[in-house]
Formats: C-alpha cells, structure tokens, sequence
C-alpha cells in the first residue's frame, strides 16, 4: 500500500509503541519509522523486541526496544525514560499493548477478567502518565490508544475486553479534556476485521477460512482491512494533518460496526419506491397535483 504521506513529515519526533513488536503495534511502528520518526517499542518478550527492532533497522528505520510490563507503573516509568534517554526526548506515545481470548462470561474467572483489564485499560493509562511529563516537554505530544469496536453494541464471548475498550475510549475523551491545556492531543483508533492478525487468527480456533468469509460478509466495503490502515491512520494522527483533532476515536473498520442485515432486497426497494414516486407525481404533496 503506497503511503499518502510525506516520508519526512514525522522527521524529528520520537515515538514509543508498547505492544510494537508483534502484529498490528510492529505495523504502527513500521510505519512512523518510515515516516521519519525515531522509533522505540516496549514488551515482555526480549526475543520478540529484538527480533522486531532488527527488522526495522533493516529497512533504514533508527529503532530501538526497551523491555517492560505496561501492567507495572514502575516498568512504564522505565520504557519512558529508556526511550527519552536514547533520543532525547518524547512526541508520540501509541498505547497497542493488549490481551484477549474468547471466554463466556459465566465461565470467566476473576483473575481472567482482571487480566485483560489490567493489560488493556490499566497498561494505557500507566503508560500515559508515566509518559506525561515528557509529552509535555514536547510541546506537541500526541498519545493514540488502539481500541476496539467490540463495545460498539456488543460482542460475542468477549465481555472482559469490551469492557476494556470501553474503559480505554473513555479514558482517551478524559486525557483529551485533560491535558489539551499542556499541547498534548489524545486520540483513538479503533480497528474493525484486520487481516492476518491475532484477533482473527485466535479468537476462532479452527474456524480457517470461514472465519474470514463471515467477517468479509459483515464488511460494507466487501473486504477486511491491513494492517496499514490501522498504521496509517496513526500517521494522520501523529502529523500535522491532525493537529486540531483530540478527544475522537477513529474507527477504521470498512463500517462492519453498522453492519445490519440485509431484510428486503434492493430490486424489491428500487421497484417499491419507484412505484410510490410515479403515485406522488400522480397526487402531489397533500393531495394536490404538482
């Protein structure tokens, strides 16, 4: 997918992505590098992070990784003082660390729910004011929280993360109100069916292909997203082209959280209302010809 942007319109700015090593959080970070940000990713896994800072390096990308638990206010305090240690300073913080399994909720332990709450919810808001101080040294900090449409109504077998989600949207609107007064803007993305990532490759075990056609049956736009639409969109965000948006949740989902099915089919609509129109012609507004 060719980039609509700039290669250097984020030249200059550093960015720290936690869950950057794997997935769509790998894909954020690729892409703010290949725009011209110096990139720093945050995990658990040291093998993850250093294989995935090789994998930027090696497309010219100045990368680096700090190791760190976004569950532990103390870890986040580290990722953002290694990162700010490596170059200087802070501009972008992407909050993508996160956890998820399919559950029902009358099987779910307490442990279970509160896992995935202190992963999702607690991790971006310990990252958000560990990186606080920082953000606002910036001048023009920008925080993005990767959420979700799964509160979006509801869904399936997933109450513990869309309660997570929910929790981030709405922390997101509060750092938004917050902290606009320090030039720091606060934003969301929230991705709908994303190709080959682990939220359609885990969350259906052996479902394989039919997984994928029933999530593309949902999509108005007829196919799943990439992992660049998610990543570009935090380009967006992170540019200047952004600089008057915070508080807002961008959902980039192909409108598969307005999915309703389809009741009557549209030849029957076109012929109905065709009809109706010659009546209206016939009649007029009130009763009166036209």
């Amino acid at each position: 997918m060719a980039s609509p942007f700039r290669p250097d319109v984020l030249k200059g700015k550093v960015a720290l992505v936690t869950g950057g090593g794997s997935g769509i959080g790998f894909e954020i970070t690729r892409q703010l590098g290949l725009h011209g940000a110096k990139v720093v990713i945050s995990g658990r896994r040291k093998e993850v992070l250093e294989n995935a800072t090789a994998s930027l390096r090696n497309e010219g990308i100045d990368a680096s990784f700090v190791q760190g638990d976004v569950r532990k206010y103390e870890s986040c305090e580290a990722m953002v003082a290694g990162a700010v240690k490596q170059y200087g300073r802070l501009d972008i913080l992407v909050n993508c660390a996160a956890g998820n399994f399919l559950a029902l909720p009358e099987e779910l332990s307490s442990n279970g729910f509160r896992t995935v709450l202190e992963i999702d919810t607690l991790g971006t808001f310990n990252v958000s004011r560990a990186a606080f101080a920082a953000l606002r040294d910036s001048g023009a900090g920008r925080v993005i929280n990767i959420s979700a449409t799964l509160h979006h109504g509801a869904t399936w077998f997933q109450a513990h993360a869309s309660a997570a989600k929910a929790a981030i949207d709405s922390l997101t609107r509060s750092l938004a109100l917050e902290w606009g007064s320090f030039g720091i803007r606060v934003n969301g993305v929230a991705p709908g069916p994303i190709r080959g990532t682990a939220g359609m490759e885990k969350l259906a075990p052996g479902a394989g292909g039919a997984l994928n056609d029933a999530a593309v049956a949902r999509i108005p736009l007829g196919h799943m997203g990439e992992k660049e639409d998610i990543a570009l969109a935090c380009v967006y965000l992170s540019s200047p082209a952004g600089r008057f948006v915070s508080g807002h949740t961008m959902v980039v989902d192909g409108a598969e959280s307005l999915h309703k099915e389809q009741i009557v089919p549209r030849a029957m609509v076109s012929s109905v209302s065709r009809g109706v129109e010659g009546k209206s012609r016939k009649v007029g507004i009130g009763g009166s010809k036209l």
